[in-house]
């Protein structure tokens, strides 16, 4: 038979098929999932470019569109032309004609719907099945769109693969000579890579001089982890930890009395309305009853301890006063009542009256045993405190001091500020003021004499 009649044969058939897809108002996606085939099998039964095997999904397609039984018949009828049509061996310009029927079709099947994905059914086998020539005459060729889709999501799951691959061989942080050299390669002000320029739009998380050669910077490798130093004995305590803070610690006791029984206070009341004076361990609590103020000098008695066994060696012992007014007005009460038991104390003596106080070493005595002055430095340690007494004194204004004590020990060096519970002592002057000592057998305050 000629080709033409081949092609006639074929033709017919596609176009009894496009004629009852036409009355649905339906696409070929629609239709191909309710025949549970592909969208583009059905395309191309349509367009000619392919014919089924079996009637069976031809007669579906023809009841799904509404075909008459005449219509149907007329649909088998050229079913088997267009099969037998197929069987036969075709021409080398039947073939072109068919090629060129198949490059046109390609535009129309681009808007139809993706393909449904149904595979499976003996239906569907037999649809995706073409007519097979007799002979060594080839198949029809797959449009070239298709084979394209397959090749390329061939090579994107093997581009997938590789970089797993390569990324599962290697060990975390480090790069491949690849890498490296791709980093010394930068892009121009053209934005096309420029050798020798670094990349600066990605940043690595840790410094890397490895060079284009591939050859992993030292920073790049493992190294093993060195042993920390012994401590030393001259940066670091005992315990092996960081020292946090002075390695001294102090206390103060601003209401020490002189010999442990001459002390005056400067209280803004009559007589008959202070309390008896008391002993004195209670007098931080009398002196803030009454409101009193420190009467011509305060004793300050400061003990000074180390922390551990390591010495702390004390250098200097500086005042500051940070106030200065018109001295307290009111009556000076004096705390005679007979002296007890003296400490051994280092005596400082203050005169708060000059413009830049200091505190200055003087003897002292033990029970009536002259002490001599001892000049700083000192030495403490937790086993060996010292008790500094310091004698600050004021004839005329109402001063407000603390002091400032200089330390050093295991090449650390400081200074703690020594004050009254964090405020600064109090000193005011009483002369001009009327003075009172108490009567035991009266039981009252009376002028002192």
């Amino acid at each position: 038979m000629p080709a033409h009649d081949e092609v006639d044969d074929v033709g017919e058939f596609a176009a009894r098929l496009r004629a009852l897809k036409e009355r649905t108002d339906r696409s070929y996606g629609s239709l191909a999932r309710r025949l549970a085939m592909n969208t583009s099998t059905l395309h191309r039964y349509c367009a000619g470019e392919a014919v089924p095997l079996d009637f069976a999904p031809v007669e579906r397609f023809a009841a799904l569109c509404g075909a008459s039984p005449e219509e149907r018949l007329d649909l088998h009828r050229r079913w088997l032309l267009a099969v037998a049509a197929r069987q036969r061996p075709r021409t080398a310009s039947a073939t072109g004609t068919a090629d060129t029927a198949e490059e046109g079709a390609i535009a129309a099947e681009a808007e139809e719907e993706a393909p449904t994905g149904t595979t499976g059914t003996a239906g569907d086998t037999a649809l995706g099945q073409e007519a097979a020539p007799s002979g060594e005459t080839p198949l029809p060729r797959r449009p070239w769109y298709r084979r394209r889709r397959i090749a390329v999501g061939l090579a994107a799951v093997c581009t997938l693969l590789a970089a797993l691959g390569s990324l599962s061989a290697l060990p975390d942080g480090r790069r491949t000579p690849a890498d490296d050299r791709a980093r010394a390669v930068g892009p121009s002000a053209t934005g096309t890579p420029e050798a020798g320029a670094p990349d600066r739009r990605t940043a690595s998380p840790t410094p890397d001089n490895s060079s284009t050669t591939g050859r992993p910077s030292p920073s790049a490798t493992p190294k093993k982890k060195e042993p920390s130093p012994a401590p030393s004995s001259r940066t670091t305590p005992p315990t092996g930890k960081a020292p946090s803070g002075p390695p001294l610690a102090w206390s103060a006791d601003s209401q020490a009395w002189k010999l442990g029984c001459g002390h005056d206070y400067v209280v803004a009341r009559p007589p008959s309305r202070v309390a008896p004076p008391p002993p004195p361990q209670d007098a931080g609590a009398w002196a803030a009853a009454h409101g009193a103020v420190h009467g011509g000098e305060t004793l300050v008695e400061l003990s000074v301890q180390g922390r551990s066994d390591t010495a702390v060696v004390l250098h200097a012992l500086r005042v500051r006063v940070v106030g200065r007014s018109a001295p307290v007005q009111g009556n000076a009460y004096a705390m005679d009542q007979g002296c007890g038991g003296s400490v051994t104390p280092r005596h400082f003596a203050v005169d708060l009256d000059k413009n830049r106080p200091l505190a200055h070493a003087v003897p002292g005595s033990d029970a009536g045993t002259p002490i001599p002055a001892v000049r700083m430095p000192y030495r403490v340690s937790a086993q060996d405190p010292e008790v500094l007494l310091v004698t600050a004194r004021t004839a005329g204004c109402d001063c407000r001091w603390y002091l400032e004590l200089d330390w050093s020990s295991q090449g650390r060096r400081g200074t703690v500020r020594i004050d009254d519970d964090g405020r600064p002592f109090r000193t005011s002057g009483i002369a001009g003021l009327p003075r009172y000592t108490y009567d035991t057998s009266a039981r009252q305050w009376t002028p002192y004499s």
